[in-house]
C-alpha cells in the first residue's frame, strides 16, 4: 500500500478526542524480579514524575491524565499534586491500591483468611477513594496478588467469599459518578492459583457488585495464544469494559513497550474496539499505559508508546468496514482477511506528522523530545536524594 499522506476528516476527529493515560511509575526506577536499575535524572518524588508525565503529553498531544499509585505517590497535600499537574496541562487520574507488598498480605489481602488483615486492606482501598476524590479522578482500580502456590495451601471457594464480601464493602463506598475496576492476571506472583485469573472471574464479581464496578483488561495478563480481541468484544458487549492497559510481552506481564513484541495484534485488537466505536470518549473506556521501562529512557519509551498506539489506531480507523461486511456477509473469507490487512499494511507515518503539524505538535514527537534537552536538564538539577521506583 502507498503511504497515506492526509488523514480523512472523520479519522483526524477521532484521533484528535482520543487520549491514553500514563503511569507515574513508569518515570520511576524499575526492573527485573533480580534487580531495580537506577538512571540519571529519575523523579525524587511524585512532583517530579508528573513533570517527566507532562513532557509526554506535551510532545504527543494525547497523554494528558496521569494514573498515581497509592502509597507509592502519597504526598502529605494531594490537592497541591493536583494543582501542579494542572499548571504543567495535565490531569490525576486513575488512583490504584497496593495490597502486594505488606508483610501482612503475604497470604493474602482481602482473599486472607484472618479477618483483621481483611479489614487492613478494606481500610486501605476506603482510603484510596478518599485520595481520588482529592486528587479530583472518579476510578479506582485494584489489581491483587492474591493466590496460592501449592495445592491445598487453602480453599479456593472461602477465598472468593472472602473476596466477594471484601469488594463489597469497598464498592459501598462509592459515590454517585464514580467506579471501581477490577484487573485480572492469569499467574504472578502466584503459581498454583491466583483469586483473579481472568476475565470471567473479574467480570462475575463485578456484575455481583453493580453498574460502578467495571473490568480492567491488561494485554500481558493472559496465556500464550489467548485471543484478547475476542475478550474485548465480550467486555464491550455487556458494557463492563471499564480500562484497558496497554503493553506488549513475549513470554508473560513483560510490560514492554505497546506493539513491540506483535504489531498486529495490538492492530486487531483496536479493530475490535473501533468496530464498536469503543475508542471514542463517551464509551467511558480509560485508556491507559502500565509499562515499566528497566532498560530505555522512561520518557522516550512512554513518547514511543504512546505513537504506537496513534500509528495503530488509525489503521483501524482505515479499515473499509461496510466493505468487510458486504464480504463476510458473502463469506468471502480471503477477501475479508486482505480488507483488514490493507489497512494494517498502509504507512500512516506521513498523514500522522502532517496531522500533529496541524495541531502545533512536532511532525516527530520522538526526535523533538530527543533534542529538546529535557533529559539532560534534569540529570543535572536532580542531584542526591531518594530515586523513586517500585515500592517507593
Amino acid at each position: 500500500m502507498p503511504p497515506l499522506t492526509e488523514l480523512p476528516s472523520d479519522i483526524a476527529r477521532d484521533l484528535r478526542e482520543f487520549t491514553i493515560e500514563v503511569p507515574s511509575w513508569a518515570y520511576g526506577n524499575s526492573g527485573t524480579r533480580f534487580k531495580v536499575f537506577g538512571t540519571p535524572g529519575t523523579p525524587r518524588d511524585p512532583f517530579e514524575k508528573i513533570a517527566d508525565a507532562a513532557q509526554t503529553h506535551a510532545f504527543t498531544g494525547s497523554s494528558p491524565r496521569v494514573s498515581l499509585h497509592h502509597p507509592w505517590d502519597k504526598v502529605e497535600d494531594t490537592a497541591a499534586l493536583r494543582s501542579y499537574a494542572e499548571g504543567l496541562g495535565v490531569q490525576l487520574g486513575m488512583i490504584n491500591s497496593n495490597t502486594f507488598q505488606d508483610d501482612e498480605y503475604k497470604y493474602g489481602s482481602l482473599t486472607h483468611s484472618d479477618p483483621a488483615v481483611r479489614r487492613r486492606a478494606i481500610d486501605h482501598h476506603l482510603e484510596c477513594l478518599a485520595v481520588m476524590r482529592e486528587a479530583g479522578s472518579h476510578e479506582l482500580k485494584i489489581w491483587l496478588a492474591d493466590g496460592t502456590n501449592y495445592a491445598g495451601q487453602d480453599s479456593i471457594r472461602a477465598r472468593q467469599d472472602h473476596l466477594a464480601d471484601s469488594l463489597a464493602e469497598i464498592y459501598a463506598g462509592l459515590q454517585e459518578g464514580e467506579r471501581i475496576v477490577l484487573e485480572y492476571k492469569f499467574f504472578e506472583p502466584a503459581f498454583y492459583h491466583t483469586d483473579v485469573p481472568d476475565w470471567g472471574t473479574s467480570l462475575l464479581h463485578c456484575l455481583a457488585l453493580g453498574e460502578q464496578a467495571m473490568v480492567v483488561l491488561d494485554t500481558g495478563h493472559h496465556a500464550p495464544g489467548t485471543n484478547i480481541e475476542f475478550i474485548v468484544a465480550q467486555l464491550l458487549r455487556q458494557g463492563r469494559l471499564g480500562a484497558f492497559d496497554f503493553n506488549s510481552r513475549n513470554y508473560a506481564d513483560d510490560d514492554l513497550i505497546v506493539g513491540a513484541a506483535d504489531p498486529f495484534q495490538l492492530f486487531r485488537i483496536l479493530f475490535e474496539i473501533v468496530q464498536q466505536d469503543a475508542h471514542r470518549p463517551a464509551s467511558g473506556v480509560n485508556f491507559m499505559l502500565d509499562q515499566c521501562h528497566n532498560l530505555e529512557s522512561k520518557i522516550q519509551g512512554q513518547i514511543r508508546s504512546v505513537l504506537n498506539v496513534q500509528e495503530t489506531l488509525a489503521k483501524a480507523l482505515l479499515v473499509d468496514r461496510e466493505a468487510l461486511a458486504d464480504a463476510q456477509a458473502r463469506h468471502d473469507v480471503l477477501e475479508a482477511n486482505a480488507i483488514l490487512m490493507d489497512a494494517f499494511w498502509t504507512d500512516v507515518r506521513p498523514a500522522l506528522a502532517a496531522f500533529r503539524e496541524e495541531q502545533g505538535l512536532p511532525a516527530d514527537p520522538f526526535g523533538a523530545f530527543r533534542a529538546s534537552g529535557y533529559e539532560e536538564k534534569v540529570a543535572a538539577e536532580r542531584v542526591g536524594g531518594n530515586q523513586m521506583g517500585w515500592g517507593a
